[in-house]
């Protein structure tokens, strides 16, 4: 739970602008190519564009955001977008309010607020590896935060590894005219983890905070064969195949926790 400092007597209202950004990525072995499309049939179905309009409609009540439009995609041969356009303030009723007003679109753009999804389903062309990511940003304008999301988020996804930013932009001024660059008590992305979560992760910062940006990057500290195989169980495999699969497994993991390729 986000704690605001005292609440400040503003000049107009809040102009902060809070990002949350995720990498969230499922990684899993498919033995076969056909297991492998099916993989990516599965991962399609899963997170398609009604699934995710879900889980973002969802963060919207969590952080206490209005929505003001929709916008959804599935794409051929795999993948989708949402986005949703929200407004810290209610929205108005047009026929309540009894004459034309600008429209949503314009109503968003000045608000400043929104929350996207981007889902990349992929297959190594080789060894059997499957990799699905879901990029997430959470862009709030006002008092209201994405921290709040954070949790829920996490478990909306299989989530094997996650990578997250937050940054805090711009300045809003107080009545005696001086500006606040944050309006909130942050040392780490880390102090909104559930304990659940943080006891199931691994996590590292990169931190600076004289620019009021955050990172943190986690992922899962037990490492179980069977909760990675598609279709299969780890006992019908040999047990060569088992050591191969779990190393090339560890290797995904871990380039993608450090955003490099190891050297061979």
């Amino acid at each position: 739970m986000v704690k605001p400092l005292p609440r400040l007597r503003l000049q107009g209202f809040n102009n902060l602008t809070k990002a949350l950004s995720f990498n969230i990525y499922d990684i899993c072995y498919a033995v076969s190519e056909e297991q492998r499309s099916r993989y990516i049939e599965y991962i399609d179905e899963e997170y398609n564009a009604d699934r995710l309009t879900q889980i973002l409609t969802d963060v919207a009540e969590i952080i206490g955001a209005n929505i003001l439009n929709v916008a959804r995609q599935d794409y051929d041969p795999q993948g989708a977008s949402v986005t949703i356009l929200i407004s810290e303030e209610p929205v108005i009723d047009k026929k309540a309010a009894g004459k034309e007003l600008i429209s949503d679109a314009v109503v968003a753009h000045l608000d400043k607020s929104h929350i996207t999804v981007h889902t990349y389903p992929e297959t190594h062309p080789h060894n059997g590896i499957a990799t699905f990511r879901a990029d997430i940003d959470v862009a709030t304008c006002g008092v209201i935060s994405p921290l709040k999301a954070l949790n829920y988020l996490i478990e909306s996804f299989e989530s094997d590894i996650v990578v997250m930013d937050y940054r805090v932009r711009g300045f809003t001024r107080d009545v005696k005219g001086k500006k606040h660059y944050i309006d909130h008590k942050i040392n780490s992305i880390q102090d909104f983890l559930s304990k659940p979560i943080k006891q199931r992760y691994e996590m590292i910062d990169v931190n600076v905070y004289q620019e009021n940006l955050f990172h943190t990057k986690m992922h899962l500290k037990d490492f179980d064969l069977d909760t990675y195989l598609f279709e299969e169980k780890a006992k019908n495999l040999g047990f060569k195949d088992r050591q191969r699969i779990e190393m090339q497994l560890k290797r995904e993991i871990e380039e993608l926790f450090h955003g490099r390729n190891l050297i061979d």
